[in-house]
């Protein structure tokens, strides 16, 4: 798997950022944008920050078959962070990131059993939810690996007052998604996201946009969201203003990042507080 890094001597945390459909981990480093880079944000704070382009983007696209099943990405992400980290510090553990598709990925190895799982600290989510709204509902209908939806644009990217004009006419023009995210979206709100937000029992920051389109975001459907994740010790839900769907390439990305790494924090310092209180009997 490809990627990009941001790495620190002796950091904090390790902070996993997984991007959504039709994008790569670009997304959180926008480029001409620094200001809006996830990954700067985060090294400067003391944070390893490793954007995966997720399986079946950048370098793992050719092999569609290794990632088919939901516990294949799990491994082959888990891997790629060994990997990439080597025998440098993990710090106070690491924290998932995910945005839109991305957190389907992010979720399910928060929720694993595998051993690689017990050095999360924290999950992040942005951009997903458990009921789409009418509109982009409809769409779901039509959508296929190799085709994006009429439509799609104008729920991902409005207000387009909210995106650099280069964001725009840049990011808008990607290809499209991974095989088998088409059947995953379809599977993801009402069936795979309760059940496994019910196995994760760490932290949890559920970030929402101000004009999120892709998602209901009404109190009904914020309560929803809180009652799926029963077993984390923590959950905070938050609505980043000024921002479409795309928050991480919105004029509010460097507020959202830096909410984030916030929250990254407060998971370090529990965390170490838990073991020491473990430690001390």
């Amino acid at each position: 798997m490809s990627g990009l890094v941001a790495a620190v001597d002796e950091p904090r945390a390790v902070v996993v950022a997984f991007h959504g459909g039709a994008s790569t981990a670009a997304y959180f480093d926008c480029p001409g944008h620094p200001r809006f880079s996830l990954l700067r944000a985060g090294a400067a704070l003391g944070f390893t920050v490793v954007a995966l382009d997720r399986p079946g983007y950048g370098s793992s696209a050719p092999y569609p078959d290794a990632m088919q099943q939901p516990g294949q990405r799990v491994s082959l992400a888990y891997g790629a962070i060994d990997k990439i980290l080597g025998d440098g510090s993990r710090g106070g553990g690491l924290f998932l990131l995910g945005h839109s598709a991305g957190c389907e990925l992010a979720v399910r190895m928060a929720a694993s059993e595998s051993p690689a799982a017990a050095a999360v600290v924290g999950l992040g989510l942005a951009g997903t939810g458990l009921r789409y709204s009418e509109q982009a509902a409809e769409m779901m209908k039509t959508a296929t690996a190799t085709q994006r939806p009429v439509g799609l644009r104008e729920l991902l990217w409005e207000p387009a007052r909210l995106y650099p004009a280069d964001v725009l006419s840049g990011m808008t023009n990607s290809s499209g998604g991974a095989p088998y995210e088409a059947e995953m979206t379809k599977t993801w709100p009402r069936q795979d996201f309760p059940a496994l937000a019910a196995q994760v029992t760490v932290p949890v920051l559920f970030s929402v946009a101000e004009h999120e389109r892709v998602w209901l975001t009404d109190a009904d459907a914020s309560a929803g969201i809180s009652a799926i994740f029963s077993a984390a010790p923590r959950f905070v839900l938050d609505e980043q203003r000024d921002a479409g769907h795309n928050i991480s390439l919105s004029v509010s990305a460097a507020a959202y990042h830096l909410k984030v790494l916030s929250f990254v924090e407060e998971c370090v310092v529990a965390h170490k507080s838990a073991e020491a209180e473990l430690e001390a009997g």
